[in-house]
């Protein structure tokens, strides 16, 4: 017979069970939560990071725009840069952004203007990014540093030429319309999207759209006076400085690795570790791939072109970059560093002046590397992305990639179109090109009435440099005793 002392014993013990029965389901919840926030702050610390090194890319397009640029404009094109990321940061944000990714259908998104990004319900609204737990306002954040590189490709080929009103009209109408238009086709759960296109980072959507706006707008403009002789030569105007277009490459590759395994919009799988290793693999291969080809065909290792391997290179290998294996990247970025020495030789011969090389760095490496896709997918890593189908090189047929083809013509035509109304708009309206005497003198005296090498103009540091500069305030035009004389190329 039990004691009481034993019964109050086992009573006791059972009570503690029950107790224990009850509350360890929601102590197991209480974990599963904590987990799950730990989670998302992790994945959004991670695209915060991608973010800006994506935004940092801007320092890298100034530079290398600067560097091949020549002295007279180099203050006017840093410039540039920051004026169309501001006006980009604006735009992208009241009204770009519910274009690219807000609900509304297949062709464009028509709500969540004005991004609200305390809002609980951004998720229902945006919903095309639903698949990413993180916070709607690094969502924002990561998608407008996109937009604003779009941008500025467009500009690189329109160097120092171009009126300063071009740039705020255009930017508003590319960053507000097209940009997102073509966003919302292929990201946004779009026409393009529902096919399957796979542009997993924006070889497409970044770089073949910024680059068909830049072919428009080169037309459009004209060359630079003296970069074609009247027997049809091609005469080179070298940039200014070779080193500081070189830190521009290097800042560009540096930003590359929050531009692609950024798109994960997460960490805690850690696919980016791979996206990563299949976009330096592509770079570096770029780089040697462009500096062969340039021996070959010039006879010499060109710098200029060597650089622009690894743009190349990069660009291709942006929309493929989370569907192919390393073997792969290293062909994708080999022949896109090929493909941009041959285009940009081709391009200059046909009269159409591109100071950097943007139509083939970003045009043809676009359209290659989003091809690619449909020959180098693998069924791997396609089946864990769900996007699209396998490529003709592992057996998928012509399917894949006869969608990437069709998604090509499709944004290179729209772009197309609706560059054109806004150049040749503005072209009749206001005009687009600087006068021959302003182009001569160059952007930054033409446009901002200072340079930014100042000591390349005003002579001697005898005394007379704060005379000549007060003379240029208030006559509004270069001192000819202290201008360089005014020269063809």
């Amino acid at each position: 017979m039990f004691s009481r002392m034993k019964i109050f014993r086992y009573a006791g013990a059972a009570v503690a069970a029950l107790a224990a029965l009850l509350v360890s389901p929601a102590a197991a919840l209480a974990q599963e939560a904590e987990a799950s926030a730990e989670s998302i702050a992790i994945d959004a610390v991670w695209v915060l990071v991608a973010a800006l090194l994506v935004f940092f890319m801007q320092a890298g397009f100034a530079m290398l725009e600067a560097g091949f640029c020549r002295t007279k404009s180099a203050g006017h094109i840093v410039w540039k840069i920051l004026v169309n990321l501001s006006i980009a940061a604006i735009v992208f944000w009241a009204v770009g952004f519910a274009v690219a990714f807000g609900d509304g259908g297949s062709l464009a998104g028509v709500s969540g203007w004005f991004v609200d990004v305390n809002s609980e319900t951004a998720d229902a609204v945006f919903s095309s990014l639903s698949w990413s737990s993180i916070p709607i306002s690094i969502k924002f954040l990561f998608q407008f540093a996109f937009a604003a590189v779009s941008l500025a490709i467009v500009w690189g080929a329109l160097l120092e030429r171009t009126k300063m009103l071009v740039y705020f009209v255009f930017a508003v109408a590319f960053v507000g319309f097209i940009y997102p238009v073509v966003g919302h086709w292929i990201w946004g759960g779009g026409w393009l999207a529902e096919l399957g296109m796979q542009d997993f980072a924006g070889s497409t959507v970044v770089h073949l759209v910024g680059a068909t706006a830049a072919l428009v707008g080169t037309l459009a403009l004209g060359p630079r006076i003296g970069k074609y002789g009247k027997d049809g030569s091609v005469k080179p105007i070298p940039g200014h400085n070779m080193p500081l277009a070189f830190l521009g490459v290097i800042i560009l590759w540096f930003g590359w690795f929050g531009f692609n395994p950024g798109s994960t919009m997460g960490a805690m799988d850690l696919s980016f570790g791979s996206v990563a290793v299949t976009t330096n693999l592509a770079a570096a291969a770029g780089v040697l791939g462009a500096m062969l080809t340039a021996w070959l065909l010039m006879k010499k290792p060109d710098i200029g072109m060597t650089g622009n391997g690894a743009i190349a290179a990069l660009v291709a290998i942006t929309a493929p970059c989370a569907f192919v294996e390393p073997w792969a990247a290293l062909i994708i970025g080999g022949v896109a560093g090929s493909l941009m020495v041959v285009f940009v030789l081709l391009i200059d011969r046909l009269k159409v002046d591109d100071p950097i090389g943007a139509l083939s760095c970003h045009g043809i490496s676009g359209i290659w590397g989003t091809l690619s896709a449909g020959l180098f997918a693998s069924p791997r890593l396609v089946e864990s992305l769900g996007i699209g189908k396998p490529g003709l090189f592992y057996g998928g047929g012509l399917e894949q990639l006869g969608v990437q083809a069709a998604g090509i013509a499709a944004v290179f035509v729209f772009v197309l179109i609706a560059s054109a109304i806004v150049f040749y708009g503005l072209k009749a309206l206001t005009g687009i090109r600087l006068t021959r005497e302003q182009e001569l003198s160059g952007s930054d005296f033409a446009e901002h009435g200072m340079w930014g090498y100042p000591e390349h103009f005003l002579g001697p540091d005898d005394g007379s440099a704060g005379t000549a500069i007060a003379d240029r305030m208030k006559n509004g035009r270069t001192p000819a005793s202290s201008a360089p004389a005014p020269v063809e190329a």
